[in-house]
């Protein structure tokens, strides 16, 4: 909602350069895409690393009372 009250802000003042934003938003997005698969990949990379890592902890600590 921000995002598009901060567009009609932007439409007001000068209505070109929020058209030009509007057309050009898709094609920035799937630009991105690629970084984002590549960042979920490597967060998930760490977590499996870290659950690897805490695991000897885990299972000396044995089950809660």
């Amino acid at each position: 909602m921000v995002g598009f009250i901060l567009w009609l802000l932007l439409f007001i003042v000068c209505w070109p350069i929020a058209l030009l934003a509007l057309v050009l938003y898709p094609v920035v997005w799937l630009l991105m895409l690629p970084f984002r698969l590549v960042g979920i990949t490597v967060t998930a990379v760490f977590a499996t690393l870290g659950a690897l890592l805490m695991l000897p902890a885990r299972v000396l600590r044995g089950r809660p009372a």
